[in-house]
Formats: C-alpha cells, sequence, structure tokens
C-alpha cells in the first residue's frame, strides 16, 4: 500500500489558505486553516493543499513524513522533496498512542490507549494517535509499526501550522463516518486558541474521546452529527 502525505507549500497564502491528505483505498478530507508563510522558509516545496472535498481513495505517501498528515479537518498526505522515516523514534514495543512531542503525561497515554483498545474490541475500528512537532516524526516508520488498513484512522496531533487536529481516515471507516465529523471536530478542539488555551494534551484527548463516541454510534443517515 502506498503512503503518501502532503504538506503545505511555501507559496500558500495566510488565512485563505486549505489542505488535504490521502492513503491508497482510503479518501481525503479537507478544510482551509491559517498558516503563516514565514513558517515554512526552510520546508521544502509541497503542493498547496485544497479546500474541496474529493472521493478518490488515499493515498498515504510518507514521502515528506507523517507530520501533518491532514490539516485542520482532516484527512491529507504530502509529496516531500526529503522523505522522512525516522524508525528509531517509535517506541521499542507496541503502542496506539505515540507521542514524540511529550504532549501527555503517562497517565493520559495509559488513559488514552485503554479507550483506543476497548474501541478496536467493540467496533473493529483501529484508531492510531501521534503527537508531534514537524519535523520530529518517525514519517514512514509507521505506517509498517500500526499496520495501517482500510479501518484504521490515523489522528496526527501536531500544532506546527495552527490547527492541531489531523486525521487519516481509511475507506471502511469513510464508508461509515460523514466526512463533516472530522471538520468539526478539528473546528471544536484543534482551533488554536483552544489547545493554547487548554493545552495541547486537552486537544488530544478531547478529540480521542469525540472519535470513540462516533464511532460506537450506530451507523445511519445522523450518526456523528454532534461532536461530544
Amino acid at each position: 500500500m502506498a503512503f503518501h502525505l502532503q504538506l503545505p507549500s511555501s507559496s500558500s497564502s495566510s488565512s485563505s489558505s486549505s489542505s488535504y491528505l490521502t492513503l491508497s483505498h482510503k479518501t481525503p478530507i479537507k478544510a482551509p486553516f491559517s498558516q503563516n508563510p514565514s513558517n515554512y522558509q526552510n520546508l521544502p516545496q509541497f503542493p498547496t493543499w485544497v479546500s474541496s472535498v474529493r472521493s478518490k481513495s488515499f493515498n498515504f505517501l510518507m514521502s515528506g513524513t507523517l507530520s501533518l498528515a491532514l490539516s485542520l479537518t482532516g484527512v491529507g498526505f504530502a509529496e516531500g522533496k526529503v522523505g522522512v522515516n525516522k524508525p528509531e523514534l517509535l517506541p521499542k514495543e507496541f503502542t496506539t498512542v505515540i507521542d514524540v512531542a511529550g504532549f501527555l503525561s503517562d497517565g493520559q497515554e495509559k488513559r488514552l490507549a485503554q479507550e483506543i483498545a476497548s474501541l478496536e474490541k467493540d467496533t473493529g475500528y483501529k484508531l492510531r494517535v501521534l503527537a508531534q512537532n514537524y519535523p520530529d516524526t518517525p514519517g514512514l516508520a509507521i505506517k509498517d509499526f500500526w499496520n495501517v488498513d482500510d479501518s484504521t484512522i490515523v489522528f496526527v496531533a501536531d500544532p506546527t501550522f495552527g490547527n492541531i487536529l489531523n486525521f487519516n481516515v481509511g475507506a471502511s471507516v469513510d464508508l461509515d463516518i460523514p466526512r463533516s465529523f472530522w471538520s468539526r471536530l478539528a473546528g471544536k478542539y484543534g482551533n488554536m486558541f483552544y489547545w493554547k488555551e487548554q493545552g495541547e494534551d486537552a486537544s488530544v484527548e478531547a478529540a480521542v474521546m469525540a472519535i470513540s463516541s462516533c464511532l460506537r454510534e450506530p451507523v445511519g443517515s445522523n450518526n456523528c452529527s454532534e461532536v461530544k
């Protein structure tokens, strides 16, 4: 399965810029986000993210890094000129929560891992959390570490470009969960005002619980209509 990750380009404008991300056999979801072009002076040039929703399959191309897989709404992917693949940043043992940024306490990581395990047991959905500060990220290495597939949601918490919540949604998940849910979730708990006031850890915890609540709802026309 090819992995692709897309990041904003240095030519992107400020508040009107947008973004998106993809995985093979997975569908991208995108939305606009605020960014400062000066943040990208030392980064490789990436395609500008778009704000429309496309129904093409995901190509989670990790040639850049999984750092900012998705933007403020969700799913994105990047074509980087310089690939990031740092398996040394992965934990020695398998875990569903990887915090290379140090946002979470040991107790928070344990609680999130327990919630994720319970969710996977009850629903079959595989939620995976990566907290990072670009460019310090395992990048491509997480693909095999987590065995990402169509039932996987990769949640990347990275405040580098403003909104801290980024999601890579597998094709099976995309069929069951409205794409607007990811945008609303990022808007509620991922905006800069929220995480700067409450803390990055609060954004991550709130997002995980909201995702868990959504994925436990019966699939239907009104599922996940509310971000809890």
